[in-house]
């Protein structure tokens, strides 16, 4: 056996990559190959790392796994080799495809001038759980989402992982369109990785703009997942969506902004490129030329997100204004975020990122302030075991009750749980999984944002007991040093519960030392403090 070992360009950490929960049927891929190929596969000890096969009719079979590619030494693939994988599959399509149905799994053919196989390439699928948390704030948001990186970085398994969060924490209606079946799997059934996204399947490549179109006049999607988004009818159909008020995640051909801008077909996506002339007058205020580029429309996805590896990302949060500057000649600064084992953190702000980047903390950092409702008090209920996460990541609540020795664990659906973690934005919305654990009157913890410190935050305050012996003064005024702390860090507006007029009073009183402004809002009894963060003329303009 001749052994040749690669290099990689990234290298996955080995206990970020451990946070994450993978999924494949990694025996339904090796009974398809031939019992030789299969048996050399079964004597490698990285096995599980295993990221596909390479079969090419008279040279030896290759297999490419994380770290390494191996040959199978003296050994040449023959027709019947070929025959013997075709005859285990699904009928390969238009694009010469195949897949395994019920599985991840892909083949792709090499065919010759005469439409003969001769050549296969047996890529494992994967559904891998927890990809998304380093841009869970961003899916959640509701902004359309573009994703660009080479091909094998990750862009289909995050697409994956994406429908069924939206779908299944969310409870938005996803439709995917899954032009190759490399979504969800073939078959007529998808693969549980979507979770309860559904899935429309294309006949052939060329007409994946007529089933992106069919999806929503015919499903009423409220988010649309869209893989390989590579012609110039495929772009206006993505268009066509966006101004529908759908959210759409897609991916399209490209590794950069820049590049994708200069696609004539593509570059409708982030709003396309057209010539003005200037008037003389302009020119000279301008400083420029009378010929320039502009803009022409408004882009087609709000956010565009640069795969660089497996851990590393680059944000354009606005792709407006970067396109903008682009043009103008200003080079793009992107957000650029690294996951780390406790979440992520951002290595590079972005001028254009929103003011509130969730940024995951350190365990032991000083947890920023939660707010924390309980709908029904901890004392005299039993201590929760089951606690569900809505709208919050799963792998890291799971990680915070290990670290915080909590004897609980999460649970599946709001009807086994006895407690409750949401999102605030989702609370808010009042979707039908927080009406059902309001009217059980399940302590509900309320998070500002999904990072790691907030959940620890949020788990002691539902499992340890409330502080006795406070009084309404200090506990007003605590809660407000807390909202103080949180309009500091992130500039955005706070809202206290509510208080009589002399608690109030007292906390405008606080806040006032701070030198933030605050106003009473609401109607008696319900009447409380909004903290406003003060703005300079720059971030007002911007």
């Amino acid at each position: 056996m001749a052994e040749r070992t690669k290099t990689p360009t990234t290298k996955p950490a080995t206990n970020t990559v451990a946070q994450q929960s993978f999924t494949d049927d990694l025996n339904a891929m090796l009974e398809v190959l031939p019992p030789a190929i299969r048996q050399w596969l079964e004597e490698q000890p990285d096995l599980n790392e295993l990221l596909e096969v390479v079969m090419d009719l008279g040279r030896m079979p290759e297999a490419r796994f994380m770290k390494r590619t191996i040959r199978l030494e003296d050994v040449q693939v023959e027709e019947y080799d070929l025959q013997y994988v075709a005859e285990r599959i699904g009928q390969f399509g238009k694009d010469n495809r195949a897949g395994i149905p019920r599985t991840l799994h892909r083949i792709s053919a090499i065919r010759n001038r005469q439409g003969k196989v001769v050549g296969l390439t047996c890529r494992v699928g994967r559904a891998i759980f927890g990809t998304i948390d380093i841009i869970h704030d961003i899916i959640a948001s509701g902004k359309s989402v573009l994703l660009l990186g080479k091909p094998g970085v990750g862009k289909t398994t995050r697409l994956r992982e994406i429908a069924r969060v939206l779908a299944d924490e969310y409870d938005k209606r996803v439709i995917i369109v899954d032009t190759s079946n490399e979504i969800a799997g073939d078959g007529d059934i998808p693969h549980p990785g979507i979770g309860f996204a559904r899935r429309m399947q294309v006949p052939e490549p060329s007409l994946q703009h007529a089933v992106m179109i069919e999806a929503v006049e015919n499903h009423m999607p409220e988010v649309i997942i869209i893989d390989e988004i590579g012609t110039e009818l495929e772009a206006y159909a993505a268009r066509t969506i966006a101004e529908r008020g759908v959210q759409l995640i897609g991916t399209a051909h490209g590794t950069t902004l820049e590049n994708l801008l200069m696609n004539p077909t593509l570059s409708d996506l982030v709003g396309g490129i057209q010539t003005v002339t200037l008037s003389d007058e302009e020119a000279r205020r301008r400083g420029t030329q009378k010929t320039v580029l502009e803009r022409k429309a408004p882009p087609t996805f709000d956010v565009v997100i640069e795969i660089l590896d497996f851990h590393r990302l680059a944000i354009h949060h606005d792709v407006a204004q970067t396109v903008d500057r682009m043009l103008r000649g200003v080079p793009p600064r992107p957000e650029i975020r690294v996951q780390t084992d406790h979440g992520f953190e951002v290595v590079q702000r972005s001028e254009l990122a929103p003011r509130t980047p969730e940024i995951a903390e350190p365990p032991h950092a000083e947890p920023t302030p939660t707010r924390t409702v309980a709908v029904v008090g901890n004392e005299g209920r039993r201590t929760p075991t089951r606690v569900f996460p809505y709208g919050v990541s799963r792998s890291r609540l799971e990680k915070a009750l290990r670290e915080l020795h909590i004897p609980a664990y999460t649970a599946r659906d709001v009807s086994d749980a006895d407690a409750m973690v949401v999102l605030h934005s989702t609370f808010q919305r009042r979707p039908p999984k927080v009406r059902e654990a309001l009217q059980r009157n399940l302590p509900i913890a309320i998070v500002r944002s999904n990072t790691y410190a907030q959940l620890v935050s949020a788990l002691r305050e539902l499992f340890q007991k409330p502080q006795g012996g406070e009084s309404a003064e200090e506990r007003a005024l605590r809660e407000a040093e807390e909202g103080v702390e949180y309009v500091l860090a992130t500039a955005q507006p706070y809202e206290l519960s509510p208080q009589n007029s002399y608690l109030r009073r007292l906390q405008h009183q606080l806040i006032e030392k701070y030198r933030l402004l605050s106003e009473s809002v609401g109607e008696e009894p319900n009447r409380r403090v909004r903290i406003l963060p003060i703005y300079t003329d720059t971030e007002r303009e911007e």
